[in-house]
């Protein structure tokens, strides 16, 4: 009989390509994906990876049995979907992802306010700035910024968040408006609306200070290293110079999104409402 346990560690690898990256979603140490990996192929008979220096790729028959722990993890999925359906108690974890800084700003007092609603609600944030796959159940309910096109899922918008343009009053007082530097995302979330705003604000002008967090670059601007495109939630109480945006305002809208199958599931409904401040 195959190890499921063995097969699921497979089936990471397959997806992502690298012990570590299997090993961080799996919450295990890279040896142990590597030690099941193994032991699968003992079972199976056949090398499923083909392991040259530090690359590794899966050979035909890894492909193959790939293709198969994709469609099993899919059915497992399904049966903890069908079971979570069937059970009506306030009482339960449910993963929530997040953009980190909104998390951290608005959805920390909400769900606080809900455990003193539903005690028998554990919680766990993943405030990471990558989409947690639903699909996956590497989280049950997400706050999105973008509306998901793909995948049998639901999304309800449940507001917007507006930015501005932010600076420390010392910075603008000591620096003319052709000297500004700017801080803001770095290159991988360069596509966002707010960065692509931002550059073209900045013109040919520096963007001095690169961070993939909110509140490094909230930090960053009241040190006065530069100006910043930043959401009023995160910014707006800083004692910082919100500066007027040329063109039309910005404003990106929030999505609370939720695998079709758990929608109505009480504990997974409870929990949508209190991210949404409906709790009593």
């Amino acid at each position: 009989m195959l190890d499921w346990e063995d097969l699921r560690h497979f089936h990471a690898l397959s997806r992502l390509g690298t012990l570590s990256a299997a090993a961080r979603e799996l919450g295990v140490e890279h040896a142990t994906v590597a030690r099941r990996v193994a032991h699968l192929e003992d079972k199976i008979g056949t090398k499923l990876v083909d392991r040259r220096g530090r690359r590794l790729s899966l050979t035909a028959k890894g492909q193959q049995i790939a293709s198969i722990a994709t469609r099993i993890s899919e059915d497992a999925l399904t049966i903890e979907r069908a079971a979570l359906n069937a059970d009506n108690r306030h009482t339960g974890t449910v993963r929530v992802s997040a953009p980190p800084a909104f998390a951290t700003a608005v959805l920390a007092e909400r769900l606080v306010r809900l455990r003193q609603r539903h005690p028998g609600i554990s919680v766990v944030v993943i405030g990471e700035t990558r989409y947690a796959s639903l699909g996956r159940r590497e989280a049950d309910i997400a706050v999105r910024m973008t509306r998901p096109e793909q995948g049998d899922l639901t999304a309800t918008k449940i507001g917007e968040i507006s930015f501005g343009l932010y600076a420390d009053p010392a910075y603008l007082a000591a620096t003319r408006e052709t000297d500004w530097s700017f801080v803001g995302y770095e290159e991988v979330l360069a596509s966002s609306p707010q960065e692509r705003k931002l550059a073209e604000i900045a013109g040919g002008r520096s963007v001095a200070i690169r961070a993939s967090t909110l509140e490094f670059q909230l930090v960053a601007v009241k040190a006065g290293g530069g100006v910043a495109l930043l959401p009023d939630f995160i910014a707006a109480h800083q004692n910082l110079t919100r500066l007027p945006l040329p063109d039309e305002p910005l404003t990106r809208e929030l999505w609370l999104v939720v695998h079709t199958d758990i929608k109505d599931v009480p504990l997974i409904r409870a929990v949508m409402d209190g991210l949404c401040g409906k709790v009593e």
